[in-house]
């Protein structure tokens, strides 16, 4: 039986021009968690990330902190879901910048509207495929790995495809799925246990690499 290490990216750039990158905090959150698989002896039998640059950035980071090498296959299938194309189809024009809590709490009030709607098939965001086809491609990840792998594995995504992981292990509706999403924080761990036959969640969102003082202020969602 392998174990699966579902890691959601570190902190990227909410409310900057481009959200797809690393911030300075995300880029310290990947290494302090390469640095904790180190000091347990992790070994990964192989990883998977998205194609998304936070995504790759945060694989990067880890490697980096494990001291090993680490290669990745990209699978655009761990891709998150568009934000900006989902919010478009519930509010017409471009929204303030959220750097205020009432406009952050704004844009994930239409984020989760957004979803339901995209998720009962209501909406069609534009350059995105049905939601049907999107878990799709997540449901092809977990696939990959409990066919072809029996050791430890890790897969870096972002907080849509993880949550809509832990949904399909668990049989949840996908408005369940919302919920679990909003709430992964960056640089979590999610883990599964996995044979041949089917995935069993483990833990959920997890920070054991950040525990203690020193890290005070290190927990982020964005």
């Amino acid at each position: 039986m392998g174990k699966l290490y579902l890691v959601r990216h570190g902190q990227a750039s909410f409310g900057a021009d481009n959200y797809d990158q690393l911030s300075e905090l995300g880029q310290r959150q990947a290494l302090r968690l390469g640095q904790y698989f180190a000091a347990r002896g992790q070994r990964f039998e192989a990883s998977f990330t998205g194609t998304l640059h936070r995504q790759i950035q945060t694989h990067a980071g880890i490697a980096q902190g494990l001291g090993q090498p680490l290669p990745a296959v990209a699978l655009p299938g761990l891709n998150e879901y568009d934000s900006h194309a989902l919010i478009a189809t519930v509010h017409e024009g471009p929204l303030a910048r959220p750097d205020t809590p009432e406009l952050y709490r704004h844009h994930f009030r239409l984020l989760r509207r957004a979803m339901q709607e995209w998720m009962a098939g209501r909406s069609s965001p534009v350059g995105m495929p049905v939601y049907s086809d999107w878990v799709a491609g997540v449901c092809d990840a977990l696939e990959r790995v409990r066919t072809q792998h029996t050791g430890d594995v890790l897969l870096v995504s972002s907080g849509g495809p993880i949550a809509t992981a832990v949904g399909q292990v668990l049989g949840l509706a996908p408005e369940m799925t919302i919920d679990l999403n909003l709430r992964i924080r960056n640089a979590s761990i999610t883990e599964f246990e996995f044979n041949p036959k089917r995935h069993t969640l483990l833990t959920y969102n997890t920070l054991p690499h950040l525990d203690g003082p020193a890290y005070e202020g290190w927990v982020t969602y964005a």
